[in-house]
């Protein structure tokens, strides 16, 4: 146990603080902007960075792997705070928090095998574009200075990484943050700031109970909220894991990961924080930057609230301008832009799984919708294709009243007719042999198929023969078959 303590907590110390520095900084304006997206105070967002990232570090199932307030979270809240106000974003937090438990425990962590890869460039896709498109208020009816200053923002961010010495070592981020915040207050520029979007916390977080009726009333309001919640925090989670995974080569719990994220929510929901998840962009920059263990996402959090509670004063001074200016970094960040130039290169399939789950998103406004589209879209067209694995092949014996049928591939939903199709029953026949060796039967449409073809036969006055069947398809056929069954023809036929 302790040699798995200092495993996860301690083998990394140096390379966790700093890459938890690198990413505290570059948390501040993601947190106050998604804050901004989501319509509450920026300290809401910024509450729920500093908890979800504590919490995480010790009750996450991925080390190294980064949660706070996201924009994906944030824009499912934007109609629940418009009508009902903040208090009931706490409450469908916390309720968010309890079925992200319970999906842990149902170990639903499990499905993201069933999530394709076109769905998750989908999915990643759809998310930069509502990030794109959320910053968009901002930039319309608004002064020139505002347009230069966004320009100028984004200038800084892409073009400090290459000044040297310097360019690597300070995230470009927090120096167009700083920048224009410098240049705003010195030439006294009259644009909006964050201290207009509201209150900035000023002292640490207290214990902070919903006040919401505890009614069924109150549930039927928040619940549809809560649900959506979990279900986009635990697929960006699980995503994100998947690709931390593979940038670290390690193997992460997505179960306990589940179990973790509740958690976490119901502990920001408790302090007045909204509901949050594992985030792609910061995931990234804390491996990149080193952070390998629990400690790193601990380190990111602490410094978080530090900095937020000590200089909260120079952060309410940050020209909006400049978080659109990040925000839009973030997005163009996150789009696949491979996804784009391999669409002449992927299957057909493949780009419409995902292209539909990026214009589904992008309409509903709702990330679990897109990826249950492009779900159920990839599943229809891996059936059709598998469909088309089974070839049936027959042989004549001498003295033509023998046949023998040699089946192989899948028989499932997909590829029952042509199963049937494949036989022929008019034929003048003493005797019918199916061999099943090289074939398997996945359901109970498979076996109603088998059904169909050995009863049309017996119905000719042809003896039919069943061999080969393997221990799978034989379970499925002697509890689900009716063929070999007293009244077998008569059950077929509804009789």
């Amino acid at each position: 146990m302790l040699h798995s303590l200092k495993q996860t907590w301690l083998s990394n110390i140096r390379g966790d603080i700093l890459a938890g520095l690198v990413v505290a900084l570059a948390l501040i304006p993601e947190a106050i902007a998604f804050s901004i997206i989501a319509g509450v105070d920026p300290k809401v967002g910024l509450y729920a960075s500093f908890c979800i990232a504590v919490v995480i570090a010790f009750v996450g199932g991925r080390p190294g792997m980064i949660s706070a307030a996201t924009g994906a979270m944030a824009l499912l809240m934007v109609t629940l705070v418009k009508n009902h106000g903040l208090e009931y974003l706490l409450a469908a937090t916390l309720l968010c928090g309890v079925l992200q438990i319970v999906a842990g425990y149902l170990k639903l962590g499990s499905l993201m095998r069933f999530v394709s890869r076109s769905v998750v460039t989908g999915f990643v896709n759809a998310l930069a574009i509502l990030i794109f498109m959320a910053q968009l208020p901002e930039l319309t009816n608004v002064t020139w200075h505002v347009y230069a200053m966004t320009a100028a923002g984004l200038g800084i961010i892409y073009l400090f990484p290459y000044v040297p010495k310097i360019g690597k070592l300070i995230p470009s981020p927090l120096v167009c943050i700083i920048v224009l915040t410098a240049v705003a207050m010195s030439v006294g520029l009259d644009i909006r700031t964050v201290g207009d979007m509201g209150q900035l916390p000023d002292t640490l977080p207290i214990f902070l109970w919903p006040d919401v009726p505890l009614t069924f009333e109150t549930l039927a309001i928040i619940f549809p909220y809560s649900a959506a919640l979990a279900v986009v925090g635990l697929l960006e989670s699980m995503m994100t894991a998947t690709i931390v995974d593979d940038l670290t080569d390690t193997p992460s719990d997505k179960n306990r990961e589940c179990k973790g994220q509740g958690v976490a929510n119901i502990a920001s929901g408790l302090i007045g924080g909204m509901a949050g998840c594992a985030m792609i962009g910061q995931s990234i920059i804390n491996v990149k930057s080193g952070g390998r263990s629990r400690l790193s996402s601990l380190a990111a959090g602490v410094f978080l609230l530090l900095m937020v509670v000590f200089l909260g004063d120079w952060l309410k001074q940050i020209p909006m301008a400049a978080l659109v200016a990040v925000m839009i970094m973030v997005s163009i960040g996150t789009f696949s832009w491979d996804s784009l130039r391999n669409l002449k290169k992927h299957p057909l399939s493949t780009n419409i799984v995902m292209v539909v789950t990026v214009v589904v998103v992008v309409a509903t406004h709702n990330l679990a919708f897109g990826v249950l589209a492009g779900v159920l879209l990839a599943a229809m067209f891996f059936a059709n294709k598998v469909g088309h694995y089974m070839a049936i092949s027959s042989s004549l014996d001498e003295a033509g009243e023998h046949r023998s049928y040699n089946v192989t591939g899948q028989v499932f939903f997909s590829s029952a007719d042509k199963f049937v199709a494949a036989f022929d029953f008019k034929e003048a026949l003493n005797k019918v042999t199916i061999d099943l060796n090289r074939a398997h039967f996945w359901d109970i449409t498979a076996v109603a198929a088998l059904d169909k073809v050995v009863i049309k036969f017996r119905r000719e006055g042809t003896e039919v023969e069943v061999l080969g069947l393997n221990e799978a398809s034989a379970t499925i056929v002697d509890r689900f078959g009716v063929h070999d069954k007293p009244d077998a023809i008569d059950q077929l036929m509804g009789h």
